[in-house]
């Protein structure tokens, strides 16, 4: 069915080179009003949205600033005690690390047959200046005077080559094999029996491991500060030229070879070549 003519207008649009002409029905330009009524309400909405959102983003970025403003004022207040927790925990790592250099200590001192000391106190020896230092500082040279002691005691010949009574000790001696002359004895003599430990007395490195005149099977070590520790008479040796070895750990087995009238262990301790008297080393107050 064709529309009446009434139901459709003709709109007329007129530029300077020519006419054009648009049919549009009727009814659509009676409701025009209304049509440009509901694109001006669309439009008012979307700005008070945008009005709405920006009003939310101002409010949100104020709470930010202010949350942000709070946390600097706390962060303010709480580098006192980061720094003394700080000084806490560097405290319990400086006692920590005394603690454990004085256990290595012990350690050293027992595998050498020497009684060990207590770590249970641990502080200054009563000094005026050292009052004057902080804690981190009084800790630090207290742990640095105490890693050069680790390395003293594990390097210097100290203890027992092994736990036994002595049978000869340092110096001129009646020649047990012709008793009308006298010997220069350079070491003393351990009681043991045949197959017994003896254990090196000091971290260091094996100079000579095998039979050695008048010492029979001997088994010399160089230490640090230029010293060195012989074992002679050994029925075994369980080390060999150029190895390491620590404080207490088994270098042979007690025995009567070489220039010997029995079962022992003939010990030596020399410094820069020349002998010394072993008793000086066996007890730590010496």
């Amino acid at each position: 069915m064709s529309s009446k003519s009434s139901d459709i207008s003709t709109v007329i649009i007129v530029n300077k080179s020519r006419q054009r002409t648009l049919q549009v029905k009727t009814k659509h330009l009676s409701r025009l009003k209304h049509y440009a009524s509901g694109i001006l309400a669309v439009i008012l909405l979307l700005s008070g949205a945008v009005v709405y959102l920006k009003a939310q983003n101002q409010r949100q970025e104020q709470e930010k600033d202010k949350l942000l403003s709070q946390i600097t004022k706390l962060k303010g207040s709480i580098p006192a005690v980061v720094v003394q927790e700080n000084k806490t925990n560097n405290a319990q790592a400086y006692i920590q690390g005394i603690e454990g250099k004085l256990q290595k200590i012990n350690d050293y001192l027992k595998n050498r047959g020497l009684k060990g000391f207590s770590t249970k106190a641990v502080g200054g020896n009563g000094n005026a200046e050292a009052a004057k230092l902080t804690d981190e500082e009084s800790y630090s040279l207290y742990d640095e005077y105490l890693s050069r002691l680790v390395h003293t005691v594990a390097f210097t010949p100290m203890g027992y080559p092994r736990i036994s009574s002595l049978t000869s000790f340092f110096g001129y001696r009646s020649d047990p094999f012709n008793s009308a002359h006298a010997e220069f004895h350079p070491g003393i003599d351990f009681r043991g029996a045949r197959g017994d430990e003896a254990k090196c007395t000091a971290n260091g490195k094996v100079v000579f491991a095998g039979w050695y005149g008048g010492y029979g099977n001997c088994v010399r070590i160089a230490h640090a500060n230029n010293f060195e520790t012989l074992y002679g008479h050994l029925s075994h040796i369980n080390v060999k030229v150029g190895q390491e070895v620590t404080a207490g750990q088994k270098i042979g087995e007690v025995g009567s070879t070489g220039h010997s009238t029995g079962t022992h262990l003939h010990y030596e301790i020399r410094k820069n070549g020349k002998a010394i008297n072993p008793i000086k080393f066996l007890s730590l107050n010496n």
